[in-house]
């Protein structure tokens, strides 16, 4: 698998683990879960920029067709 797409699919994982961390949890005055809620917001945000980054990697490491230089004239 190619590294671009494969880190889209972690990237995308990583946003979906957080959106359901951020989500699902409820603190009412617990810090502990105040902390793991914070944590799933970080996942998430982290999660895009592994997105994004795999994006750029698919678009630089695409098979291009080689230049064919002719130098006949």
């Amino acid at each position: 698998m190619k590294t671009g797409i494969l880190a889209i699919v972690i990237g995308g994982m990583m946003f979906f683990v957080g959106l359901i961390v951020f989500y699902g949890i409820n603190p009412d005055d617990d810090k502990n879960l105040e902390y793991i809620k914070n944590m799933g917001t970080f996942v998430g945000l982290t999660g895009i920029g592994v997105v994004v980054a795999g994006v750029l990697l698919y678009l630089i490491n695409r098979n291009q067709q080689p230049i064919k230089e002719n130098y006949d004239m």
